[in-house]
């Protein structure tokens, strides 16, 4: 849209919350590089971006051309990496333990069999880890059954107890050999990524874990901050398991009266969101009792995007009213959208990324060859806010809302 009513940001500040991610941040300005500048070729607007020196958080600045309009944006990345890969530093038979600790915690609790009335594709890709590391053990036991009884067979020619020692030599070299070598190329199965992704709120049951609780309080000091500052809108977005890090660091700035009133606009937008993965384990009292709060507050503006397309995400579900937390009224957020991949794709496009699901859980950050009304980069760095951009948006008709939650305590 055009028109000088519409150029109400000249300004902006944009927090990112990365998701589940070992990963150094600086792939996000690489991929927001890239990828804007494909979408405005295909849009006709151009995205500036250049690299930001000399401060103590990870970002960059943006100067956007949209609509006639030029607006500024600076990003951080709001980084808790380190504790992501502090929290993946397990050895294999650690993971196994680990592995066997999550899938007791989702089927005890009866969280497995909820979470599939929702949608089977992130389940499915829950339980991907499970399976595939059992038959990785499986294959690895074989191959070192296989070479170990080769090995005796030969050995006991001589003696059979230089037989048998051989064996039980080649048989654990084996399953040491394969089982790191399955662990070195994991960059292209995600088995133990995934595995350790949702081991990590399953371990406390759905509580955040204290080093988590003291990242996200400084997460929350960073945008309150901001929020006292001279721009036109202050914008979170969380990705994945960002998401539900968005809504609690929120709720707790919306609850300590840190939302000024007559502040800058305030815009959350979660995409590709996981948050039933946590909010339907039985300690996740206090990001039941986030959305609950949040979910009615004027203080900002919420919308959700999802697409079915995305196998790794709760697909069109409103993770409020799913979570069981929804009040009787005065509900206003989220709005839930869909990013209709099979639509905003073409063809030719999706074809060539709908096998590939860990992708397409990063396709809301990237450009759309067929562009609808979700667009990150007119979103992050275009000269409309959040609320207005979709202020006539109804949401989205597939959406699911019945509440599925076993547990829906607030721990008050």
């Amino acid at each position: 849209m055009s028109g000088t009513r519409d150029h109400e940001v000249k300004r902006r500040r944009v927090f990112y919350i990365p998701g589940y991610d070992p990963i150094h941040p600086r792939r996000y300005r690489e991929l927001y590089r890239k990828e804007g500048r494909a979408q405005g070729q295909i849009s006709g607007y151009h995205v500036d971006l250049i690299g930001r020196l000399g401060t103590d958080t990870y970002g960059w600045q943006v100067t956007g051309h949209i609509d006639g309009a030029e607006t500024e944006a600076e990003f951080d990345v709001l980084v808790w990496s380190d504790i992501v890969r502090s929290s993946m530093e397990l050895n294999i038979p650690a993971t196994y333990l680990l592995m066997a600790r999550t899938a007791w915690t989702y089927i005890r609790t009866g969280a497995l069999r909820r979470l599939m009335q929702l949608r089977k594709g992130p389940v499915i890709a829950a339980l991907y880890p499970v399976g595939m590391l059992i038959l990785q053990l499986v294959l690895v036991l074989m191959v070192g059954a296989l070479l170990g009884g080769l090995a005796r067979w030969g050995g006991g020619l001589l003696a059979p107890l230089l037989g048998a020692v051989s064996g039980l030599v080649v048989f654990l070299v084996t399953l040491v050999g394969l089982m790191r070598w399955f662990r070195k190329i994991d960059n292209r199965l995600y088995v133990y990524y995934l595995m350790h992704d949702y081991s990590y709120s399953a371990a406390s049951r759905g509580a955040n874990p204290p080093e988590l609780e003291t990242r996200m309080a400084s997460f929350a000091d960073a945008i309150a901050d901001a929020l006292t500052s001279d721009v036109d809108e202050v914008l979170i977005v969380g990705h994945s398991s960002g998401a539900h890090l968005g809504v609690s660091i929120l709720a707790d700035l919306v609850r300590a009266g840190r939302v000024p009133p007559d502040g800058p606009a305030l815009g959350f937008l979660s995409l590709g969101q996981v948050v039933p993965m946590v909010s339907f384990l039985p300690e996740a009292h206090r990001l039941r009792a986030d959305l609950h709060d949040l979910c009615q507050t004027d203080a900002l503006t919420w919308i959700d995007v999802t697409a079915p397309g995305d196998g790794c995400a709760f697909a069109l579900c409103d993770p409020v009213s799913v979570s069981g937390v929804a009040p009787a009224t005065g509900k206003r957020w989220p709005l839930v959208v869909s990013a209709a991949f099979t639509q905003t794709l073409s063809p030719e496009r999706w074809a060539e990324l709908r096998w590939r699901f860990f992708r397409l859980h990063f396709q809301y950050l990237c450009a759309f060859d067929r562009p609808g009304d979700y667009d990150y980069f007119q979103i992050t760095a275009g000269p409309r806010t959040l609320a207005s951009r979709y202020a006539d948006r109804a949401p989205s008709k597939s959406r699911i809302e019945d509440p599925v939650s076993k547990y829906t305590g607030l721990g008050r």
